[in-house]
């Protein structure tokens, strides 16, 4: 229906009535006076009533719908309180004129549409969009990274909150500007200094929404736009992407089986930040040697460095009892210390925590409240209380003793299929390992193809971004029963004779 602008002085247009009947519904199950008011709104937006309009009177437009006049009268209320009418006693309700050109003095013209380019995200959000790493799916056998959830003690976490809601404390419930929970970071230390040989205090703990959380804002106090950082190769994808983001340069450095090769990484360059997973390479599995993790850190004290030490599942080794951390033996203060509770409680928690030296304190603590605010003051507390009476170092070894089963299933699985023709990458820790595949295989395609046959894995490939990539397969087994590992792999290892020469 096409509106023509009305004369100066406009009366009550009968088109109006006309308008809203076609499409009001006094059957519909959206309220009358939100239906009516939608209805109206809309068209005066798309000015099939123009400016200017005299709308009908609340008594007519009522008898015309079949409503209420109360609901007629609610409506052209709100109308009137959002700016779409004027309306007085015995004056009228009137459009009013809200076109935006009409606002900035300029002639009525077609908005312009605006170009692709125009309409793009920025140069910086393409580079993000374009190298993301992180998957569709979570859950299902081999999705790597991914713990066993459904064994976590739900009843005990549940006791410890339901007592901490029992009282519930304001400062607990309100903004955090803090650090973390003095509690939390208390038990933190006291657990870091006995099972991971670090050197803290409560205070030099920073608890973070998650490890990206950490990583960024390593990345905005410690370093400007424009500065390089190591980041190991194969390596973690999160690393490259929140890095970038924060106008870093990353260098990807290849490892070997001693870990991150620090001459190598020389020759490209003094980074401001160096990168590196010592105790559990990732996705390798390499664990650093103790000559190399000295020469990284000599390196990072001659050079004015930080060095990130990403823990993030060191707590599940097999056969041998966890390595003490690289920051244990920094003498200088130039690592901060890097782990999370995704692997140990579960992933939902979204809870990391960093142990920066002395000397940044009081800049941590700042520029965590300044940019994040903390939070979660709650849980944290819940956490504590899980920490403090053993029930945290008792799921640890629980869950060791059954991701080493799982582990040992997976591997017969392989060895079942392919014997030894396949090499396997893991270090003998963690909650998955590397399949290896032949030399030549497209192992995009086969995680591709895998997935179409109901098998979640990550390709080898992706995880470089200077190194030669080699072929291969990244296994989760630690959610997966141990019951159906040899069922999933059989389809697994279908996929892979039937996508890979030889």
């Amino acid at each position: 229906m096409t509106w023509l602008p009305p004369p100066a002085a406009a009366g009550s247009s009968p088109l109006l009535g006309d308008l809203v009947q076609q499409q009001f519904d006094p059957h519909s199950r959206e309220a009358n006076n939100q239906q009516l008011y939608r209805l109206l709104r809309d068209a005066m937006l798309q000015e099939q009533l123009p400016p200017g309009l005299r709308l009908p009177s609340s008594r007519q437009l009522a008898a015309e719908l079949g409503v209420a006049r109360n609901t007629v009268i609610h409506v052209y209320e709100r109308l009137a309180a959002e700016g779409y009418v004027s309306a007085g006693v015995g004056q009228g309700t009137f459009v009013l004129d809200t076109r935006p050109d009409r606002l900035v003095g300029l002639e009525a013209a077609q908005p312009a549409v605006p170009s692709a380019a125009q309409a793009a995200i920025s140069t910086r959000g393409q580079a993000l969009v374009a190298q993301a790493g992180a998957a569709g799916r979570q859950w299902g056998a081999f999705m790597p990274g991914v713990p066993e959830v459904r064994t976590f003690p739900a009843r005990i976490w549940m006791r410890l909150h339901n007592r901490q809601w029992r009282k519930p404390q304001p400062d607990l419930l309100t903004y955090a500007v803090g650090p973390g929970l003095p509690a939390l970071r208390q038990q933190l230390a006291d657990y870091l200094r006995s099972s991971r040989g670090v050197r803290c205090s409560p205070e030099q703990i920073i608890v973070t929404n998650g490890t990206h959380a950490a990583m960024q804002l390593v990345a905005l106090l410690l370093a400007d736009s424009g500065d390089s950082a190591w980041v190991e190769d194969p390596g973690y994808w999160g690393v490259h992407s929140v890095w970038r983001s924060a106008g870093l340069q990353t260098l990807p450095v290849a490892v070997d089986e001693q870990g991150l090769m620090v001459d190598e990484g020389a020759r490209q360059g003094e980074p401001r930040l160096i990168y590196a997973s010592p105790s559990h390479q990732y996705p390798l599995g390499a664990v650093m040697s103790l000559a190399r993790r000295r020469r990284l850190l000599a390196y990072a004290h001659r050079h004015n460095s930080w060095i990130v030490e990403d823990d993030y599942d060191s707590e599940f080794r097999y056969g041998r009892p966890p390595l003490p951390s690289l920051q244990g033996l920094d003498p200088h203060g130039r690592v901060i210390y890097l782990a999370t509770f995704s692997k140990v409680i579960y992933p939902g928690l979204r809870l990391a925590y960093m142990v920066v030296p002395e000397a940044l304190v009081e800049s941590f603590q700042t520029g965590l409240s300044e940019l994040y605010r903390g939070g979660q003051y709650l849980t944290q507390a819940v956490l504590a209380d899980f920490i403090a009476e053993g029930h945290f170092v008792a799921h640890i070894r629980r869950m060791r003793q059954l991701y080493a089963r799982r582990r040992q299933a997976l591997l017969g699985a392989i060895r079942q299929h392919f014997g030894d023709r396949l090499p396997i990458h893991d270090g003998a820790a963690g909650l998955h390992l590397v399949l290896g595949l032949p030399a030549g295989s497209d192992d995009l395609a086969v995680s591709e193809a895998a997935m179409a046959a109901g098998i979640l894995t990550r390709p080898l490939s992706q995880y470089y971004r200077g190194s030669k990539a080699q072929p291969g397969l990244l296994l989760g087994y630690a959610h997966v029963d141990e019951a159906d590992i040899a069922r999933h792999f059989a389809t697994l290892a279908q996929v892979i004779q039937r996508c890979c020469p030889g």
